[in-house]
């Protein structure tokens, strides 16, 4: 069965280096939960806490009401699936899947039937008799996901497992990965690094730095409405441009590159004279006539579907947009262009970067 995880006060800490300080969150029945964030920021130590592979200084950790801090791995009922794949170089594929079922001394006939249903899941029954080293990259961590369902876990946790694959691989899997998730049903718990992998397979998000919970959304919210400057530049590409809050007569402004430009979803943070940082995604400017902005075209890359330009403001800052190709030619090196913002679309924080200013 699919159970809900409740994480509460967690402290992770190696001798006097604090990677955990406080940390609560809780991932619902089925959901496909991501912990998402940089190289060190404590995702994988958050993941073998929850497998029961590292300590537990401080907090509670339960498997619906069951507190499970002090139960053996062994007992947590879990999947887990590795970077490395981590699958038994001298067993066979039918070998492999089997493996778990056979350590909980399950009768042959439900063996052979649980195997057999995981092989057709992942689409591998036709390499059953093969060895690991006989399979793609791809195909042995279908072997490994296998594996891993098999034993009908609680939960499924998996621990960077593309991050081995090629590009062409990486996205073919996650599409497994996800499809595969959503017919089993199961409470996943998925780390990554990588922006794009967690937006494409995940129903919510966590993004993590420095052991800390720094949003907790779907793909769409964080991307949309970031909570702080650090979740806008990690989720996906941004232009931080540097602004200034402005309220006349009531209506309040963003100042950017001497251009006033009206806004209407400021909250009451945004006094006036706050300087401010402003996210601005490639997609959100829009190059027109007479637009509030103003900036010399230094570069561009013709995409097909979009056309990239590289701008150079008259403050000296660049900025990266993105615009859908037309049929007219491509806007020439040095060319002067205006261009306004989709106000109801950027983001607006404080100088520190630390609060939104949106909403």
């Amino acid at each position: 069965m699919s159970i809900n995880i409740i994480i509460k006060n967690a402290i992770k800490r190696y001798g006097d280096t604090v990677i955990i300080p406080d940390l609560s969150l809780e991932i619902k029945q089925g959901e496909f939960f991501t912990l998402l964030g940089p190289s060190g920021c404590g995702k994988t130590t958050l993941l073998r806490m929850i497998a029961g592979f590292n300590t537990i200084e401080g907090g509670d950790f339960y498997f619906n009401d069951t507190r499970i801090n002090d139960l053996d791995p062994a007992r947590r009922n879990i999947g887990m699936v590795f970077q490395n794949y981590a699958i038994f170089p001298h067993l066979t594929v039918r070998g492999n899947v089997a493996f778990g079922l056979k350590n909980r001394k399950l009768n042959k006939q439900e063996i052979d039937a649980r195997t057999d249903e995981f092989l057709k899941l992942m689409r591998i029954k036709e390499y059953e008799n093969r060895l690991p080293e006989r399979l793609s990259g791809g195909q042995q961590q279908r072997v490994a996901l296998a594996r891993a369902l098999a034993v009908h876990p609680d939960v499924l946790l998996m621990d960077e497992p593309l991050s081995n694959l090629d590009a062409k691989l990486r996205v073919e899997m996650r599409e497994v990965i996800k499809e595969i998730q959503n017919k089993v049903g199961i409470t996943t718990v998925y780390v990554t690094h990588d922006q794009e992998e967690a937006m494409a397979v995940s129903d919510r998000i966590a993004v993590m730095d420095h052991g800390e919970i720094q949003q907790i959304g779907t793909p769409k919210s964080l991307y949309q409405r970031p909570a702080n400057l650090f979740v806008a530049t990690f989720i996906g590409h941004t232009n931080v441009l540097d602004g200034k809050i402005a309220v006349e007569g009531g209506q309040k402004y963003i100042v950017l590159n001497n251009a006033k430009i009206p806004m209407h979803n400021l909250n009451d943070l945004a006094a006036d004279g706050l300087k401010a940082k402003v996210s601005v995604r490639p997609e959100e400017f829009v190059i027109c006539e007479n637009g509030a902005l103003k900036g010399t075209v230094e570069d561009s890359i013709f995409l097909g579907l979009n056309t990239q330009y590289f701008i150079r403001l008259e403050s000296g800052e660049k900025i990266h947009v993105i615009q859908e190709s037309t049929i007219d030619d491509i806007i020439q090196k040095n060319s002067e262009v205006t261009f306004s913002v989709k106000t109801d679309k950027i983001n607006v924080f404080t100088e520190d970067g630390q609060r939104a200013l949106i909403g």
